[in-house]
């Protein structure tokens, strides 16, 4: 009896999948410096999805008003350098100590996708851009492209008893912010009101500075609704200079 061997050869051709903005996001941050370091640690921070033309068909969004929360998908548009390194300093551990990329939420990435939870404020379903979501607690730029949205489904979503490696034992201190009478009267007849100046305030409160910059002479400057913000920070005390 004759045994016939047959060898199969699969050959698999890979093929980049391209994707491109399904919509973008409206921000009081016109530049990346201050943005909060996460999302949902300025719980009131405003920010609003508006959809790229040939997604405002409001049947995109049929059903989003029976969800609190979403996943969005975007990317780090802001990076002007590839990262190529597999470890990073996350500003949780002073800047000091290295630790894998993919054990990071750190922006320099070998992809630059960000992941963010935000919360849902209201739906605008008719406007001269198609539906508009109005969210809360976002991390991102002004203009920054977003690639997919998902609901935030709490069966699947949350893990209230996960462990978050380093991050448990380093828990990121807040500063103390001082914005005085005369200062806020300035940022008033700027245009913020007061709802505003104190999600200000919880923005600073955060140290927008980066790990590395503990000068207490120097002042910093940063954009936030269309007004530049400027402050100093001395020991664990943020000062509003205007």
């Amino acid at each position: 009896m004759e045994i016939y061997s047959i060898v199969w050869k699969l050959k698999i051709k890979t093929i980049d999948m391209e994707i491109k903005p399904i919509a973008r996001f409206r921000s009081p941050f016109s530049s990346k410096f201050g943005i909060p370091k996460q999302a949902g640690l300025v719980a009131e921070l405003e920010g609003q999805i508006v959809f790229e033309p040939e997604y405002r068909n409001p049947d995109f969004l049929r059903g989003m008003e029976g969800f609190d929360f979403l996943w969005l998908i975007w990317e780090f548009s802001a990076n002007k350098h590839k990262a190529n390194s597999p470890v990073v300093r996350p500003p949780v551990l002073g800047g000091n100590e290295k630790v894998g990329v993919f054990a990071t939420r750190s922006p320099f990435r070998p992809n630059n996708i960000g992941l963010s939870s935000v919360k849902i404020s209201r739906i605008e379903w008719e406007t001269s851009k198609g539906p508009v979501i109005h969210v809360k607690g976002g991390d991102l730029m002004d203009g920054t492209p977003i690639y997919d949205i998902k609901p935030y489904v709490v069966y699947a979503d949350c893990h209230p008893d996960a462990r978050s490696g380093f991050v448990d034992d380093r828990k990121w201190a807040k500063l103390d912010v001082e914005i005085s009478g005369e200062v806020r009267e300035y940022l008033i007849r700027q245009g913020l009101n007061d709802e505003k100046i104190e999600i200000l305030k919880e923005v600073l409160e955060q140290d927008p500075r980066p790990h590395y910059q503990k000068d207490p002479h120097k002042v910093y400057g940063m954009p936030y609704e269309g007004l530049d913000i400027h402050f100093s920070v001395s020991e664990k005390t943020l000062t509003v200079v205007r």
